[in-house]
């Protein structure tokens, strides 16, 4: 009987650490993608969907990014403006003229339209450094043991 007991918890234990292992977050590295809304269309029929019914699209910034655990670290690819549905993966890719055209229709500002945020363009290099400058000075800016000689009184 005890043996059953034995063989039982130590398939529970087992199976609870397997599953445990597996459960592991992963911390994304790598180019991602960025989709942003940057303006807000009038739903007229000029900015409805084509492929799906009854769906506006607005005006959406895309760069793409490298970054380690959700932190930006550089742009890899300069911000462009396209089409999109909010809360959406899909976009349409515009030609330059069609893009002004909207801008002008709208009275918006492209230079506004295309500029990224500080903390993306800066804020993982900002942080980067302060971890290169850390490691360092963990590594070289320990005090030196001072040679102390014992007084004899």
């Amino acid at each position: 009987m005890t043996y059953i007991k034995k063989l039982f918890l130590t398939t529970t234990i087992a199976f609870c650490s397997y599953n445990l292992a597996l459960a592991k977050a992963r911390i994304p590295i790598g180019k991602i993608d960025k989709l942003e809304i940057v303006a807000d269309l009038p739903n007229t029929d000029e900015y409805l969907s084509k492929e799906e019914s009854n769906t506006h699209l607005d005006l959406a910034r895309l760069h793409q990014e490298y970054s380690i655990a959700w932190i930006p670290v550089w742009i890899t690819q300069e911000p462009k403006l396209i089409l999109a549905k909010e809360h959406s993966d899909r976009y349409y890719e515009l030609s330059n003229e069609e893009i002004e055209k909207i801008i002008s229709a709208n009275k918006l500002k492209k230079e506004q339209l295309l500029k990224l945020g500080f903390y993306t363009q800066y804020g993982g290099k900002i942080l980067l450094f302060l971890l290169v400058c850390l490691i360092l000075y963990g590594l070289f800016g320990k005090d030196k043991k001072k040679d102390v000689k014992p007084i004899n009184l």
